[in-house]
């Protein structure tokens, strides 16, 4: 199998689950019939089988055209606008990809602006790209969001004044709104190549538009095949058997561990690669649990590079907390420890090992602790690092995401409190409108 979920080590008898089936069954029903709550926003659930295929031509097209074109592209966005395609690009290809030369990556450099409110990130990247070619990915549904729209507007700036206005119109691309919104006037207004952000797509659910694929394709990845592997999760997690669907599976075991007492979900992996995978993980679980004061807090760790800063907490602390643990089963590498006559680190015990059969026993040790400790670990093996994996991984976990939401009675596809911190800093900037809540918040302040 592609993916594999193991219950063994999660204190969860799989006969536990029976009097869940049926409340099971029907959160699917209602999540692939798009009759559940928040159907607004199940355009995902079928997106892999029913993706617009002339869009996806184009983007192929824009992708090349891109990397003939320029030394570096910048994705301009914030949560879901940026994390899919920077959780697949970091998980596929070197985590040195932009100091490789460009002979070996075949691909531009690939830097990302507009998720945060940082002065200094600005003006270092400027200051780094101003003697490259670059072109610009923004995204962004409204063209509002603070964030990226600032970002955007120094990046505008940028370009017009490295290739003038007909240069920048060639090497900026939008990803917005089919028909209204700020970005989608400035783009049609400027003659900008535009890229569709659905109305029926969140953008935590968004990795398969042209919100990641852009981006994905630029840096030489095979979208087709990341598709595939969507799609390939679409047929494959709709099996109404319990046992032949790891989807059903980790959709409750989580539940049943939340129904436990149990608080927060930890995240695990052993590859550095997945750093970001863990990331848009973290957003897609927490943004669609975080309801009426229900969810499981996501949180992730590194390991064996967290076993030194978070595992005693985990080991020892409160036991308020279990782990999922994400295992590559295929070596990603064969490099081995060599013999050393100095044996001055005791390391010659180890001559002939694989980093990663090493990394295998970190593995396997961690595991058999945490347990001992009184943390139920779920396992999700995944059979290899490829495009096809990695797509069918996000769209298990996208599902488990929704029947979850469904499973604990919250509507999994908002977010009314993300609005509320904006709110206050829109306020505190003194945008027009917000004279009322301005004088309430500095009072307080």
């Amino acid at each position: 199998m592609s993916i594999r979920f193991d219950l063994t080590y999660t204190d969860i008898d799989a006969c536990e689950f029976e009097n869940r089936f049926d409340q099971l069954a029907k959160a699917n029903q209602e999540l692939m019939n798009k009759t559940g709550i928040g159907n607004d926003f199940l355009g995902w659930v079928d997106y892999p089988v029913k993706y617009d295929k002339e869009e996806f031509g184009r983007i192929k097209k824009a992708a090349q055209k891109i990397q003939n074109s320029c030394e570096a592209l910048v994705v301009i966005g914030i949560g879901g606008s940026y994390l899919g395609s920077k959780a697949v690009i970091s998980a596929l290809t070197s985590p040195f990809f932009n100091e490789e030369p460009r002979a070996k990556r075949k691909a531009p450099k690939i830097y990302f602006a507009g998720q945060n409110i940082s002065g200094k990130y600005l003006e270092n990247l400027l200051a780094l790209l101003k003697d490259q070619d670059v072109c610009v990915n923004v995204i962004s549904k409204s063209g509002t969001t603070t964030e990226p729209a600032i970002a955007f507007r120094f990046f505008k700036r940028f370009l017009e004044e490295k290739y003038g206005k007909d240069g920048a119109r060639e090497r900026i691309f939008v990803t917005t709104d089919k028909a209204k919104g700020a970005l989608k006037f400035m783009a049609t207004e400027e003659g900008y190549e535009t890229f569709v952000i659905a109305d029926d797509i969140g953008g935590r659910y968004s990795v398969f538009t042209a919100v990641g694929l852009l981006p994905i394709a630029t840096a030489g990845i095979d979208i087709e095949a990341l598709m595939a592997g969507g799609k390939s999760a679409y047929e494959d997690y709709n099996e109404p058997k319990f046992e032949k669907n790891p989807c059903f599976q980790y959709a409750l075991y989580r539940n049943e561990l939340y129904n436990r007492g149990k608080k927060i979900e930890i995240l695990v992996d052993y590859d550095p690669s997945l750093e970001y995978l863990a990331e848009w993980w973290k957003q897609l679980f927490g943004e669609s649990d975080g309801k009426d004061g229900k969810g499981l807090f996501p949180a992730s760790v590194h390991f064996s590079t967290d076993l030194h800063s978070m595992g005693q907490m985990i080991q020892d602390g409160p036991k308020n907390h279990f782990e999922t643990v994400i295992v590559i089963d295929d070596d990603q590498s064969d490099i081995k420890v060599f013999r050393d006559e100095k044996n001055l680190e005791g390391l010659n015990y180890l001559t002939g090992w694989e980093i990663d059969a090493i990394n295998e026993k970190a593995y396997m040790g961690t595991l058999l602790a945490h347990v001992d400790g009184d943390v139920p670990n779920g396992i999700i093996h995944l059979k290899k690092l490829d495009a096809f994996h990695i797509g069918k991984l996000i769209y298990f976990f996208e599902k488990a995401c929704g029947l979850n939401g469904y499973l604990m009675g919250v509507n999994p596809f908002d977010q009314p409190g993300v609005e509320a911190y904006k709110k206050n800093m829109f306020a505190l900037l003194h945008k027009p409108g917000y004279e009322a809540l301005t004088a309430e918040l500095e009072e307080r302040l």
